[in-house]
């Protein structure tokens, strides 16, 4: 096989400059613009910074309201993963299983993940407004038992339904194609043996299927700490009384709304350094008990 090279370097140049370009614009840049003004005070109608040092840090750790932020996104990522990881590998096992009419769930079960965060939360006010949604016949029956405008608990189990069902698509895709990994032989072995299909799903398949599950694992609580903006706008818009006032919600908040920008751009490397801190975590102490085959 012939590599392929360049004769003349500003071609190699101009073919990555686009993609350079794209991530110093949206990443690097704003990045180092939230550094900045993450240690100085920023005027909310402009003429120019002061520098203030750890204030802004300071003020933050003294902010009861940001540590209720901490407190629900850790409730959202924990809950939210759990489901999403749980309902996406049931779907899969089933999937693989080809059990009738799977070609037609395994092609439906993709779509939701092209679905917006935004319009997913439309979907799921609807679903869940206690009076005109599909969840206000319970009110009908049993009057008060659901109000997500008014019970804080009720609002976050709502929030997280959306987040999880959000993510299910994705995590089906990686653990259908990871049961597909699998070599037949070894379930057929097992089924001639006498195993049944629960004895074969939890001795073969989910201990092969633990790298997959480590890897969405990581990936789906640093999505729900940092894309779970638009289901909370749409839904909730962070109430009620703060029920679910989550972290990156709470960031657009202080500095869009408030015009706190210094505050909110702290707000902003905190939450960067817990997202890097729990990908350590999960890589140090969790990886050591998956096996890779």
């Amino acid at each position: 096989m012939r590599r392929a090279y360049f004769k003349n370097n500003w071609i190699a140049a101009a073919l990555v400059a686009p993609q350079l370009l794209i991530i110093f614009v949206f990443f690097y840049w704003p990045t180092a613009q939230a550094l900045y003004w993450a240690f100085t005070l920023e005027q909310p109608w402009g003429g120019g910074n002061q520098w203030v040092g750890l204030e802004n840090f300071q003020a933050i750790v003294e902010d009861e309201y940001y540590w209720n932020s901490v407190m629900v996104s850790i409730i959202f990522a924990f809950f939210s993963t759990l489901l999403s990881m749980g309902m996406a590998l049931v779907l899969a096992i089933a999937a693989d299983r080809q059990l009738n009419g799977y070609k037609f769930y395994r092609v439906g079960l993709i779509w939701p993940y092209a679905v917006a965060a935004p319009a997913v939360g439309l979907a799921f006010r609807f679903i869940f407004n206690p009076s005109a949604g599909l969840l206000s016949h319970l009110n009908q029956i049993w009057p008060g038992i659901w109000d997500p405008i008014m019970n804080g608990d009720h609002a976050l189990a709502m929030v997280i339904f959306a987040g999880a069902w959000k993510q299910v698509a994705y995590n089906f895709i990686f653990f259908l194609a990871g049961l597909q990994a699998i070599p037949r032989s070894l379930t057929e072995a097992s089924a001639m043996d006498g195993a049944g299909v629960l004895r074969r799903v939890r001795d073969i398949q989910l201990p092969l299927l633990a790298p997959t599950a480590f890897f969405l694992l990581v990936i789906n609580i640093t999505d729900s700490f940092t894309d779970s903006f638009g289901i909370v706008d749409t839904m909730t818009a962070g109430g009620p009384a703060r029920a679910t006032d989550l972290m990156v919600f709470k960031i657009y908040e202080d500095g869009f709304r408030g015009l706190d920008y210094s505050g909110a751009a702290a707000q902003s490397i905190i939450l960067m350094l817990l997202v890097m801190v729990l990908t350590f975590f999960q890589f140090r102490y969790i990886e050591r008990r998956v096996h890779y085959t």
